[in-house]
C-alpha cells in the first residue's frame, strides 16, 4: 500500500495525555494511583452554566451554527475582552473553535506557508511543537532555563529570527512553567516583532489565574501595532472549569479572522450549539467563581512549592500563574529509584508511577529535560498524599 502522510506519521502522541491514559488504566485495574497529569480544574462547572446548556437543548438550539460561532457568543466574548482587558474587538473579529488548543492550530494554519519558522520558547506546551509541524512550519526552539525563570529574553528572541520567521507563540502565564511575563518584558518582545514583522500567537488561556497580586498584561493591549499582529487565544475551559465543553476562541484583525473562519467552515465547523450557549452564560453571568477558584489554587500552589523544596533531591521555583509547577529532578539522574536506573525525566515518571503510584508529566516533551510537571488543579488531599508518596519513593 502507498505510504501515509509523512507529516501525520511524524506527529508524536501528547506526553500529557499518554501519562494520564496510563494512570487511568492502572486505576481501572484497581490500583491506587493519584494523577497529576492533565491540567484540568477539579471544580465542577457552575450550575448556572449547566442550566444554560440544558435550556438551549430544551429550546431546540441543537442545529448547525455559523462556522465562527453564533453571533451572541462572539459578542459576549467581545464584551468580556473589553471588561477584562480593555480590548476593543468587533464580534466579527472573533472566531470560536473547539477549545483553545484547536484555536491555536487554526491560527497556525491561517499564518503559515510550508517552511515558515515559528519561534517557540522552551519550556513549551507539548502540543505547540507538533501543531507547528502539522501546519507545515518549522519550530525554532529557544531555551529559557530555570535560571532565567523560564522566560525568553529579547536578545534570545532576536537572535533566533531569520528571513523565514513568521511568528512566535507566547503562552502567558505559561503551561508548563506557570511563569508570567511583565509589561516591560512584553514591550521589549513587541518591539522586536514590529522590527521584523513577526506575528504573535498569544495564548492567554490562564490569564485569570495569576497570584501574589501580580499584573497580567495582554499582548494585544501593548500598542496599536501589537493589536494588529496578535492572534489572541483564550477560552472558557480553565477560568470556568469547562474543559470538556470544548469552547475556545481567537481574536484577531479582520483579515486573519476571515481566513480562520473559512478554514473552520471546511474542516470542523463550529462547536456544539448548546455548548456555545453555555459559554455565553459563563462569560456574561456571575464571575465571582473565578476569584474563588483562583484563591484556592494560590493556597495549593504555596503548599506544593513549600513541600517540594523541603524534600532532598528535588526543587522548584514558585510559579506566577496557571496551576502547574516544574519540579527539578536533575540531582536524581544516575540514581536507581523503584528498581529503575533514572537516566532522564521519562524514567523518573515511569518509576514514580509504577512504584510510587503517582502520575506526573515528564518535561522532555515540553523541551525541558530534567524536570517533571505537577498540576495543583487537584484537591489538597491529593496534593498532600502525592507529596507524601514522593518522599517515600525517594527514600526507598
Amino acid at each position: 500500500m502507498k505510504e501515509l502522510s509523512r507529516i501525520a506519521e511524524e506527529v508524536r502522541a501528547s506526553t500529557t495525555l499518554a501519562v494520564d491514559s496510563l494512570a487511568k488504566q492502572m486505576q481501572a485495574e484497581g490500583l491506587d494511583v493519584i494523577g497529576f497529569g492533565t491540567g484540568e480544574p477539579d471544580f465542577d462547572t457552575p450550575d448556572n452554566i449547566k442550566s444554560a446548556a440544558i435550556k438551549a437543548i430544551d429550546d431546540g438550539k441543537t442545529k448547525y451554527t455559523p462556522a465562527a460561532g453564533v453571533p451572541e457568543l462572539r459578542k459576549a466574548i467581545s464584551a468580556r475582552l473589553k471588561i477584562d482587558l480593555n480590548l476593543d474587538y468587533d464580534f466579527t473579529q472573533i472566531t470560536v473553535a473547539s477549545g483553545a488548543k484547536h484555536s491555536v492550530f487554526i491560527a497556525l494554519m491561517a499564518l503559515l506557508n510550508m517552511g515558515d519558522e515559528v519561534v517557540l520558547p522552551a519550556p513549551y506546551w507539548v502540543s505547540y511543537y507538533e501543531m507547528i509541524r502539522m501546519a507545515g512550519g518549522v519550530p525554532l526552539v529557544v531555551d529559557a532555563g530555570e535560571e532565567q525563570n523560564f522566560k525568553i529574553t529579547p536578545e534570545q528572541f532576536e537572535n533566533a529570527i531569520s528571513p523565514k520567521t513568521k511568528a512566535i507563540i507566547l503562552n502567558n502565564p505559561s503551561n508548563p512553567t506557570g511563569m508570567l511575563y511583565t509589561r516591560a518584558e512584553l514591550e521589549a518582545i513587541a518591539e522586536i516583532c514590529k522590527k521584523y514583522d513577526i506575528y504573535v500567537i498569544a495564548d492567554e488561556i490562564y490569564f485569570s489565574l495569576v497570584y501574589d497580586e501580580k499584573e497580567f498584561v495582554s499582548f494585544a493591549s501593548l500598542s496599536d501595532d501589537a493589536f494588529e499582529r496578535t492572534i489572541l487565544i483564550n477560552g472558557v475551559s480553565k477560568s470556568y472549569a469547562m474543559t470538556g465543553w470544548r469552547i475556545g476562541y481567537a481574536a484577531a484583525n479582520q483579515k486573519i479572522s476571515k481566513v480562520m473562519s473559512n478554514f473552520l467552515s471546511h474542516s470542523t465547523g463550529a462547536p456544539g450549539t448548546m455548548n456555545q450557549y453555555a459559554a455565553i452564560e459563563a462569560l456574561l453571568g456571575p464571575q465571582d467563581g473565578i476569584e474563588a477558584m483562583r484563591k484556592v489554587f494560590e493556597v495549593r500552589r504555596n503548599y506544593i512549592v513549600k513541600r517540594i523544596n523541603e524534600i532532598p533531591g528535588v526543587s522548584c521555583i514558585i510559579p506566577d500563574g496557571a496551576f502547574y509547577v516544574m519540579m527539578n529532578i536533575r540531582k536524581l539522574i544516575g540514581e536507581t529509584l523503584g528498581g529503575r536506573l533514572i537516566e532522564n525525566d521519562d524514567d523518573f515518571a515511569v518509576a514514580f508511577l509504577e512504584k510510587g503510584r503517582v502520575a506526573v508529566v515528564p518535561c522532555s516533551g515540553f523541551g525541558a529535560p530534567g524536570f517533571v510537571r505537577w498540576t495543583y488543579a487537584a484537591s489538597m488531599e491529593s496534593i498532600r498524599e502525592g507529596l507524601n508518596r514522593l518522599e517515600k519513593f525517594l527514600q526507598a
